[in-house]
């Protein structure tokens, strides 16, 4: 399926009558947010809703369990470690980027938001189908079980949290869908706001996977590394964890593209030779390669259950040097390095098969979303 780009409306009261709890247009936050009078407001009110928040003699031992964090809008996992956010790599997705949402999506659109709400409710038991981002979550898992094998009492891991808009009556059926997966999703958040991407860095979010492109470019503005996932067919391996990395306007800073659409190729092979020595500019995605990069550092090569992967166009001969001696001044390490020199990415994401593949070219995405590869575009434009 290729790209779907069309511009997002402003988000005006009418765009939110029509998007409200649809699970199409999420709203991010940190789940700090007050919460609305559709979202919850007591821990009580998760006793009627999903498996294992029962309305049975006894619940109240459930509901002690199924924490409500403050404000009431947070639901805390309790069959997950909850892990401190200033130590560990927090991931914030949204329902739409980790589930395949498209035909309660559609139906939304056609019938509206009641009909929408009873199909969510009559088909809380039925999991919903895995989304985009849904293998690389699962290989995320993988890798702190790994982890906590090594060192029982490690901090140093994987938190992830979900982000929704969805209403506590259609969004049980995302909590039962995790459960049934088995995916350690530590907090769901059901909120809506404005911009709630104002939220993400006061839970230390280090990474945020949205469909919503105005969400994206939000994060990306407030200096967090974001992309925005399309709904695709993927074929990915479960393990290890494998990420690929576009280099300029992705890892690096655009500079040198920019020189390229001012002064063409020679230009910018020129200005490369001269900053040769100098390492280039943080890219929208370095915060997050650094956290991945320490993971990866605490295990040896042989063993380790990351792989990671930059694969740019730049040329090897003419214009890879700096590349790789930035990676190596920041103290990044690449376990493989592809430098296309322009040639098709598809192929060799073909082979290299990650979870998934952050690019800032839509060609790009097009070519890695053909051959089944997950794909999160970061946008330049924004």
């Amino acid at each position: 399926m290729p790209p779907r780009l069309g511009t997002k409306p402003a988000r005006g009261a009418a765009y939110k009558s029509q998007h409200a709890g649809s699970g199409a247009e999420l709203q991010h936050s940190s789940c700090l947010l007050p919460a609305s009078s559709r979202e919850i407001s007591t821990a009580a009110s998760w006793a009627k809703l999903g498996r294992g928040l029962d309305t049975t003699p006894g619940r109240e031992a459930v509901l002690e369990n199924w924490k409500m964090a403050e404000p009431e809008s947070t639901v805390i996992n309790p069959s997950v470690k909850q892990k401190d956010p200033s130590k560990a790599l927090v991931i914030a997705v949204t329902t739409r980027a980790i589930f395949n949402l498209e035909e309660e999506h559609q139906l939304y659109l056609e019938k509206g938001k009641e009909e929408y709400v009873r199909h969510q409710q009559a088909n809380q038991d039925r999991p919903l189908p895995p989304g985009t981002a849904f293998a690389f979550i699962q290989a995320v898992q993988y890798v702190n079980k790994k982890i906590l094998e090594s060192n029982a009492a490690e901090e140093d891991l994987f938190d992830i949290l979900l982000l929704s808009n969805n209403s506590p009556e259609s969004g049980v059926r995302i909590i039962n869908s995790a459960k049934h997966y088995g995916l350690e999703i530590s907090k769901f958040c059901f909120v809506s706001d404005e911009d709630s991407t104002q939220y993400l860095k006061s839970h230390g979010v280090k990474l945020f996977l949205s469909a919503d492109r105005t969400d994206v470019c939000n994060a990306l503005r407030r200096g967090i590394s974001a992309a925005l996932v399309f709904q695709q067919e993927v074929q990915a391996p479960s393990t290890p964890l494998r990420v690929a990395f576009d280099g300029d306007a992705v890892l690096f800073s655009d500079e040198t593209d920019q020189v390229f659409r001012e002064q063409g190729l020679e230009g910018a092979v020129q200005y490369e030779r001269a900053m040769e020595a100098v390492p280039m500019g943080e890219g929208p995605m370095k915060a997050f390669a650094m956290r991945l990069g320490k993971i990866h550092k605490k295990f040896n090569r042989e063993e380790c259950p990351i792989r990671t992967y930059l694969v740019t166009a730049r040329s090897g001969r003419d214009m890879g040097i700096r590349a790789i001696k930035t990676l190596r001044e920041w103290g990044l390490a690449i376990d493989e390095a592809f430098f296309m020199d322009g040639a098709p990415k598809g192929p060799i994401l073909a082979q290299i098969q990650p979870h998934i593949f952050f690019d800032d070219g839509l060609h790009n995405i097009q070519g890695a979303q053909d051959v089944g590869v997950p794909s999160a575009w970061v946008p330049s434009c924004c």
